[in-house]
């Protein structure tokens, strides 16, 4: 019962934020700009060092959420 009218364009656009909502958010510790990291669907915000996740399209900004990043890069 699956249909597969252009299936992927849509799938693929409801994984993401809306480009105009990316471009308001910023990182709730820092008020920095975030980056979205599509292989790991997470808006990353370098000045905090935080990864937060994107969770069927949302943005989880809640930095009890959010994931530490490495400081190898």
């Amino acid at each position: 019962m699956t249909t597969t009218d252009t299936s992927d364009a849509p799938e693929h656009a409801a994984q993401w934020p809306d480009e105009k909502l990316l471009q308001l958010l910023v990182c709730p510790l820092t008020r920095g700009p975030l980056t979205l990291d599509k292989e790991t669907s997470e808006l990353i915000s370098k000045e905090a060092g935080l990864a937060f996740p994107v969770r069927d399209g949302i943005p989880i900004m809640l930095p009890e959420e959010a994931r530490k990043l490495s400081d190898e890069a």
